[in-house]
C-alpha cells in the first residue's frame, strides 16, 4: 500500500497541479512524463533488491528491465517535449550552459540513464561477468539517483512539494539499502 502510494500520489498530485491550467498540451505531457520517470525510478532499486513481494528475483529482473525501458522512454518524451516547447533552453541545458541549476542535474542523470541503458545492451558483447556488471550498474544508479532528485527538487513546477520530497527521500533511502545490502552479500 504505501509502496504503490509513493509511486502514485506524486503523479496524480502533479496531474492535479493550478500551474498546468494554462499550459500547452506538449509543455504538460513532457512535465508529466518527467514526474512518470521519477515515480518508475523509484520502483528500480526495489526491483533491483527484489524486495517487492510476490516476485521472485528472476521475475523482479525481468520487470526491473521492462520498467528500464519505460523509464528511458519517458526521459525522451520528457526532454523532447521541452525541446519543443523551447529549443534554446534545451540546447543550453544539454551544452550544460543553463543558468539554471536543475538542467544541469537533470542532463547528468539522462546521460547517466542512456549509458547505463547502452551497457545493459553491450553487456553479453562486453562479456562483462556477474560482479562487474553489478558494480558498473550501480555505479550509475549513484548517479542517476541523486541527480534526478536534485533536478527534482530544485525544480518549482507541477509536482506538489511535499509529496515529491517524501518520493525523493525515498528513492534515496531505497537506493542505498540496496547498495548496502549488496556490499554485505558474500562473495563469491
Amino acid at each position: 500500500m504505501i509502496f504503490a502510494a509513493i509511486i502514485t500520489v506524486p503523479v496524480v498530485a502533479a496531474m492535479c497541479s493550478p500551474l498546468l491550467e494554462w499550459r500547452d498540451p506538449i509543455y504538460i505531457i513532457a512535465g508529466l512524463a518527467g514526474v512518470i520517470a521519477m515515480a518508475l525510478l523509484f520502483v528500480q532499486p526495489v526491483l533491483a533488491g527484489a524486495y517487492l513481494r510476490g516476485l521472485s528475483r528472476l521475475q523482479s529482473r525481468r520487470v526491473h528491465r521492462i520498467i528500464e525501458g519505460v523509464l528511458i522512454m519517458m526521459t525522451v518524451i520528457h526532454v523532447i517535449g521541452l525541446w519543443i516547447t523551447s529549443p534554446p533552453d534545451v540546447i543550453d541545458a544539454l551544452l550544460f550552459s543553463s543558468p539554471t541549476p536543475f538542467s544541469i542535474w537533470g542532463v547528468i542523470a539522462m546521460w547517466a540513464l542512456f549509458a547505463s541503458a547502452l551497457t545493459v545492451l553491450l553487456r553479453r558483447r562486453l562479456r562483462i561477468n556477474p560482479r562487474m556488471w553489478r558494480f558498473i550498474h550501480t555505479g550509475f544508479a549513484v548517479v542517476i539517483v541523486p541527480s534526478s532528485v536534485i533536478h527534482a527538487l530544485l525544480i518549482i513546477g507541477t509536482m506538489e512539494v511535499t509529496s515529491k520530497r517524501i518520493l525523493c527521500g525515498f528513492l534515496i533511502a531505497i537506493t542505498a539499502k540496496v547498495i548496502v545490502d549488496w556490499w554485505r552479500e558474500p562473495k563469491r
